[in-house]
């Protein structure tokens, strides 16, 4: 639910206490490629307006640089209640049936999360017996994917656990 989002803390179990700090520190990297991502733009652009001389290839390395980022962010979002959930008819439902399509929603994204790993490794694996690399620099395109596949991993362990964490707040009757 997306009032409980802002107020989710760090789990009181192990395993939720370790996922929380792992995916934080997970998606605090992310932040830290797309502020280096942030800056190099701004040197490319300034360096295109006054001195003629982008960084050559910024574009790919922008490209490689948001997709790490991009699934960094999946499993903190995922494990701190952050992504959209359309609760307008489940605004005034009691907090049982709230977890129960919370458990449902979560099995949907964990089957989801799943077959988008699965499809990623292979793709993964795809693109490096390709060989292919970027026009410019000539970095090689399987670069960015083992952070991805890592981050989807990582996002599988989240939602199988926010799954679990659903389960336990629709026997119990409260969120937690």
């Amino acid at each position: 639910m997306t009032e409980q989002a802002a107020s989710i803390g760090r789990p009181a179990d192990l395993v939720g206490r370790l996922l929380f700090d792992v995916t934080r520190i997970v998606a605090l990297a992310g932040g830290c490629v797309l502020a280096l991502m942030a800056a190099m733009i701004a040197v490319s652009v300034t360096g295109r307006s006054f001195l003629r001389a982008p960084i050559p290839g910024d574009f790919e390395l922008v490209e490689i640089g948001l997709s790490v980022a991009v699934f960094t962010f999946l499993p903190y979002c995922q494990m701190v209640r952050g992504n959209v959930i359309v609760d307008f008819f489940m605004a005034r439902a009691p907090v049982r049936a709230k977890a129960f399509f919370d458990a449902i929603g979560n099995l949907m994204f964990t089957v989801i999360v799943a077959l988008l790993l699965w499809r990623h490794s292979l793709g993964s694996l795809d693109i490096y017996n390709a060989g292919e690399t970027t026009m410019i620099l000539s970095v090689p395109r399987w670069w960015s994917f083992p952070a991805a596949v890592l981050s989807l991993a990582l996002l599988l362990a989240v939602c199988l656990y926010t799954l679990w964490r659903s389960i336990r707040e629709m026997r119990a009757g409260r969120f937690e």
